[in-house]
This record gives structure tokens, sequence and C-alpha cells, in this order.
């Protein structure tokens, strides 16, 4: 439901966008009306000039023709004046009163030099009005322009800004259709296999309790009494310990593992990064040689992992020991042995390193491009380093401490575990406290030294690498001292154990003695066997069969190859024997009926013979001649033999001879017959044989294929467990990104409204400016 009104929301939102932009399109067509009507009035105006400049032109050929004629008129009363000194005594009777026409001409020439002066000032005075008028004009044309191609800008940006922003929200909405696809596809599954589940549990269920109210018919019928309710009685039970407890203290081990485990990867880091560090600074190698100091410093620093991994696994060994069934306290815990030997031999190694860190440190200053300031922080950093080794030591004592707890020479009274973590969460503080002041400090030399002009590049890199694994190593070590004094009251707390009917934990020291830790392995072996007497016992082959199979096994071991050489082989003589079978059984055919034919050949020469003994001899041989002949041409050398008919003298036939009996033919028959039948029996006997190997290749064929089958299943259920957790992850991405979404909207929703605003008051501007150029028209029209 929350999805689909976030999806409403978007959909609203982009209705809202979807409607704003018809309006932003008309606000554009009405700015470019106005544009278009200002280029209208320009050409209107240029109209108007370019009237002016023709009449302006009128005018001064107007005036040219004036002065001409004024021009003609002077030659003419200067002509008249002449002419009139000439004939002055021809007119002395003329009246006097009348007036002369030079006067007259004089008064028109000087009404039109007057009119063409007011002309001229006229137009002087409307070119200089025309002009200031259009360089005003002309100035809020530019000025219109200048707003028009801002408000062209600003409108295609935000439509470009909106088509983009449209674009994307619609492939987001396509992405989020698409997931949503996928996550109500596994939904489905989920439903299924929940189903499944909780058919499963039913069935669980109903099975656990049949054994209920079978184990408590037992405990009516067989017990006859429950040692747990008498105190004396209970007191010889075995004590069986806490198991929330246990499972807290694994819980809390396994944490500290991960701690350990970023902390040695810190260190590590730390260690490979200052040994890049050495071979690059104060020496590279390559123009200064590397002094013996550094030499063996790297060749220490890189020898870091054979001291700080076994650290880690001896702490995820001692993890991968403890169990549920057995109780674990400091006096049990055996594996924490070999994690504290080997942390005291990481120490010790930290120790071999921290008198070449400093000599290091000292060559640093000894270079002659080290200045006061960086050979102060160089000092720092050498009082720093001392005193993180120094913190180490300590620690290394409290973890020795607490892993003696279970060797039989420890003398600390379990009164003193709660004091020996508090000192050891003190430690870890100091720890956190010296790596923050070694990081402080190498932090400031560094930014020293990048100012020095001997710095490369490779040098900043390397040191800025250096800092960033001191940074992980003090997030390392506050994370390791915040959860150690955080869980502090249940490390210094005694593990107590229960007797049997009781919910009460008895403390080891008020009860008595804790129980010894070989119980646990005793009880593990009684609840082993018990298992394997209620186990079926599987069928089993006779000591004399097994091993003559294994003798037979090994004597027959040929490899495969040798094998299937022989087996093509057989397989080849027997193609060639059944061959050469079929070719024998149509020979025996073929001869059985050459002797059948023979048989009746003399069948009927004996009839013959039967009836023409009174023929004379000479026909008699003539007959059997031709028998003879007969005979001869028809191959009858077989088995049965061949049948030879003489007679005598006198023309009787005496004997046949070459025959076979009816005793031994049946015999052949019979030897054929058992023949064949062997024959048969070999071919059947091979064919099962080959059977035999077939259904044993294939046997131990499914039987790969079903150990494959259990480990694709163990995946199976793998993925199935990182699938729903992706699901939970990519529904909480969802949630931040469909937030992230309705601020953006609303966030364009304001700016578009604002824009709009923008647009209606340049709009009003653009009116205001229309109003005063209607104005100015009118103006100009009522001066003219």
């Amino acid at each position: 439901m929350a999805d689909a009104q976030k999806y409403q929301k978007l959909a609203t939102e982009y209705a809202k966008l979807k409607a704003q932009i018809p309006v932003l399109k008309k606000a554009y067509l009405e700015e470019q009306a106005v544009s278009n009507d200002l280029k209208e009035k320009l050409k209107e105006c240029e109209q108007s000039v370019r009237k002016y400049q023709q009449e302006v032109d009128s005018l001064s050929f107007r005036n040219q023709q004036l002065s001409t004629r004024v021009l003609f008129l002077q030659e003419e009363l200067d002509q008249a004046e002449a002419s009139k000194k000439k004939s002055k005594h021809k007119h002395d009777a003329s009246p006097t009163n009348l007036p002369s026409p030079t006067s007259v001409y004089s008064e028109e020439l000087m009404n039109k030099i007057q009119e063409n002066e007011m002309l001229h000032k006229q137009v002087d005075e409307s070119n200089t009005r025309y002009q200031s008028r259009l360089e005003e004009l002309e100035k809020l044309v530019k000025d219109y322009e200048g707003k028009f191609s801002q408000h062209q800008e600003v409108l295609d940006s935000t439509i470009q800004k909106d088509k983009v922003q449209i674009d994307r929200l619609q492939e987001e909405k396509a992405m989020l259709e698409i997931k949503c696809q996928s996550m109500e596809k596994e939904i489905t599954g989920c439903r299924s296999r929940t189903e499944i589940a909780e058919n499963q549990l039913k069935t669980v269920q109903c099975h656990l309790q049949r054994q209920l109210e079978q184990a408590n018919k037992i405990i009516t019928d067989k017990l006859p009494f429950i040692d747990t309710k008498n105190r004396d009685l209970n007191g010889l039970n075995l004590p069986t310990h806490d198991r929330r407890h246990q499972l807290q203290a694994r819980e809390l081990v396994s944490q500290a593992t991960n701690h350990m485990t970023e902390l040695v990867q810190a260190l590590s880091n730390f260690y490979t990064y200052s040994e890049q560090r050495s071979k690059i600074y104060p020496a590279d190698g390559t123009h200064e040689a590397y002094s013996p100091v550094n030499v063996q410093y790297c060749k220490y620093l890189h020898e870091n992992m054979t001291y700080l991994r076994p650290v880690e696994q001896s702490l995820k060994h001692f993890l991968s020991t403890l169990n549920e069934d057995s109780l674990t306290t400091l006096e049990t815990a055996t594996e924490l042995q070999p994690f504290a030997a080997n942390f005291k031999k990481m120490v010790a190694y930290m120790n071999k390193l921290l008198p070449y860190q400093l000599s290091s440190l000292e060559e640093e200053c000894a270079v002659s491009s080290c200045t006061a300031s960086l050979e102060a922080k160089n000092m720092d950093l050498h009082a720093s380093l001392k005193h993180l080794t120094a913190v180490f030591n300590k620690l290394d004592t409290y973890v020795g401490l607490l892993a003696a707890q279970s060797s039989k020479t420890c003398s600390h009274p379990q009164k003193n575990h709660p004091h020996v973590f508090s000192h050891l969460c003190q430690a870890l503080r100091d720890l956190n406290t010296a790596v923050r002041e070694v990081s402080k400090h190498y932090n400031s030399k560094v930014s020293l030294e990048h100012q020095l002009p001997t710095a490369t590049q490779k040098l900043k890199t390397t040191d800025e690498c250096v800092v960033s694994s001191l940074i992980s190593l003090v997030t390392c070590t506050g994370k390791f001292s915040a959860f150690l004094s955080g869980n502090l009251e249940f490390f210094g707390q005694s593990a107590g154990y229960r007797t049997r009917g009781s919910s009460i934990g008895m403390d080891s020291v008020t009860e008595g003695p804790r129980s010894n830790p070989a119980i646990v392995c005793y009880r593990q072996r009684a609840a082993a066997y018990l298992n394997s007497l209620t186990s079926t016992i599987p069928d089993s082959v006779p000591h004399q069969v097994a091993v003559q199979n294994r003798q037979t096994l090994l004597s027959s071991a040929e490899s495969k190859q040798g094998l299937s050489i022989q087996l093509a082989n057989f397989q080849d003589r027997v193609g060639k024997l059944e061959q050469e079978k079929e070719h024998w059984m149509l020979e025996l055919q073929l001869l059985q009926i050459k002797y059948d034919n023979e048989i009746q050949k003399v069948k009927k020469l004996e009839k013959e013979v039967s009836l023409k003994q009174s023929v004379p001899a000479d026909s008699i041989e003539d007959n059997m001649s031709e028998a003879v002949k007969e005979s001869k041409n028809r191959t009858a050398s077989s088995n049965s033999g061949k049948l030879l008919i003489t007679s005598s003298i006198l023309g009787q036939l005496d004997q046949v001879t070459g025959g076979a009996s009816d005793s031994e033919t049946r015999e052949v028959l019979i030897k054929n017959h058992f023949s064949k039948r062997i024959n048969e029996m070999m071919l059947q006997h091979q064919q099962l044989d080959s059977k035999c190997v077939a259904f044993h290749s294939e046997v131990r064929a499914l039987h790969r294929q079903l150990q494959i089958a259990n480990k694709v299943k163990t995946q199976a259920e793998e993925e199935l467990k990182s699938t729903s957790q992706n699901l939970a992850q990519l529904k909480d991405e969802l949630q931040t990104t469909t937030k992230s979404y309705e601020g953006q909207l609303s966030m364009m929703s304001e700016h578009l409204a604002g824009m709009n605003e923008k647009l209606t008051q340049q709009k009003d501007e653009i009116d205001d400016l229309r109003s005063q150029l209607s104005v100015a028209k009118s103006g100009k029209k009522s001066r003219k």
C-alpha cells in the first residue's frame, strides 16, 4: 500500500509538471508574438524614415528650383533695369501711381525665401525629433531583445531541464515497475515457501506432540520417582550450565574477533605503507643508496603478516571451539593460551621494530632539507611511537593474565577477574589515545613535508595512504575500547550453573566448586554413544568376502584405457564370429538341401534298379553310366558322403558305398544344435557383461549427480538467504529513493512556481512597454 501511495504521488507530480508545460509554451508563444510585433513596428519606423527622407529630397529639389528661378528673376530684373535706362525717355509720360513689376517680384522672392527657411527649419526639427525618437526606439528594441533572449534562454533551459527530469523520472518509474514485478515474483515464491514451511511445521508439531505424549506416558509408567524434588538426591546429579550466558558470551567473543580482525588489518596497512615510504624517503635507492638501518627496517616491515595473521587466526579458532552445550569460563577457555602467545609474539615484533622506527625518524631529521619545525614534529612522533609500544606491552600483560587462568599453575583467585578486565579496558582506552597522538603528529609532520620543494608526488600519495591507515587504526581501537567498556559488567560477573529442577543459578563460591571441564567431554561421549545405539546398523559384508573382493579388485585393477581396448577387440572378434556363424549356417542349409536331393535320387535309382532288373546289361550299364555322370556333375561330396553305384558283368547292383548311417547323422545334428546353443549363450553372456558394466557406470554417474544435487541444494538455500537479505536491502533502498524523489519533485514544483511568477512579472513589464509604445505613437501622431 505504501508503494502504491508513493507511485500515486509520483503520478500526481508528473501530471502537475505536464500541466505546467502548456503554460510555458503559451508564454513562449506570447513572447514570440511580442517580438514579431516589435519587428513590425521597427519596419514601420524604417518606412516612415524613408518617407521623411523622400520629403527632404523633394524639398531640396524644390529649393533648388526656387533658387534657379530667383537667379532667373534677378537676371530679368537686371535686364529690365538696363532697358529702363535705355528707354527712359519713352516712358516719361507714364503715370507714377502704378507699381513697378520688380517690386512685386522682389516681394514674391522674399516670401518664397521665408517659406524656404521655414521649411528648412521644420525639416531640421523633424529630423532631430526623428533621430532622437529612433534612438529611443532602438534602445527600447535592444532592451526588449536582451530581455527576450534572457527569457528565451531561461525558458529553453527550464524546458530542457524538465524534459531531462521527466525522462529520468520515466526511466526510474520503469525501473521501479520492473523491481516491483521482480519483488512480486519473489514474494509469491516466498509465500509458496512459507506455505510449505507451515505445512512442514504442522507435521513437525504433530510429530513432537506424539513424542511428548509418548514421553509423558513413559515417565508416568517407567519413572519410579523424580530425584530433582529432593535436595540431597539432586546434589548427586551433574550440574547444568546457564545456556543464555553461554550464548551471550559466544556473541561477544564473535564481536571481539571482528574488532581484532579490523585492528590487525589496520596495523598491516600501516606497516605496509610505512615500508613503501621508507623506500622513497629519505633515500629512494636510485640517486642515494639506502642506509643499512633503513634496509633492515624495510625487511622487518615486510614480515608484518607473519606476526599479525596468527593473532587473528588463533582468536577465530577460539571462537570455533565455543559450543552451546558447554560452559565457557576463563578457567575452561584453554584455547585462549595460543592467542595470548601469538599476541605476545606480535608485541615482541613491535618492540623489535621500535628502534628501527626511531632511527628512521632520526635519519629524516638529519636530511639537509629538514627544517626546525619539521624536526620538532619528528621528535613528537618519536615520543608518541614509544608511548604506543609501551601501551601494547601493557595490553600484552593483561591478555597474558586472562589466558593464564585456564592453566594449572595460575594462582589468581576468581575475585580478581573484574579488576583484570577493568585494567584491560583502561589499557584499550590508553591504546586509543596513543594511536590518536601518533595520527595527529604524523598528519602535522606530513603537512610540513609536502610544503618542501623536494617532496615528490609519489611521496605525497604514500603519505596519504599512511594517514588513512592511521585513521582506520584510530577507528578500530575506539570501537574495541567502546565494546569492552560497554560489556565490562558481563565480563566481570561470574558464570553460574543451575541444578536440575531449579531455575535459580548458583554461585560456585557459595554452593561449592564449579563442575570439572571433563564432565562436558564425558557428557558428549555419552550422547554420541546413545545416538549410536539408537541408529540403525548398516548392512555389512563378511570379512572373508570383503578380503576376497579386495583381492579381486586389486588383481583386476587395470586402467580404463586398457579395458576399453580389450572391450573393443572382443567386440570386433564377436562381430567376426557372428559373420562366420552366419556364413556356416548358410553353408549348412545348402548342404542339407543337397543331401535331401541326393537321398531322393538314391531312392529313385533303387526303384528303377528294382524295376529294371530284367533289362539287358548294356542298357543297364548305359543307365548307370548316365546316373554316375549326373552325380558327378552335382557336387555330391558332402558330410553324408557320395553314393557310388556299381554293377557286375551280369548287370546286377551289388552295393551302395560312402553313405552315412542314421545314428551318425543324428549325432552330427545334435552336435550342431548344441554348438549353436553354446554360441548363443556366449553371446548372451557377453551382452549381459556389457550391460552390467554400463549399469555400474550409470550408477556411479547417478551417485555423483546426487552429490552434486545436494551441493546445489545447499547453495540454493544459501542463495535464498542472500536473496532474502537483498530483498530487505532493496526495500530500504526503495524507501530512501522514493523519499529523495518526493523531495526532488517538491523542489521542482516550487522552482516551476517561481518561474511562473517570473514569467507573469515579465509579461506585465512587456504589457507596460507596449502601452508606453502606444502612448508614444499617439503623441507622435498628434504632433504631426
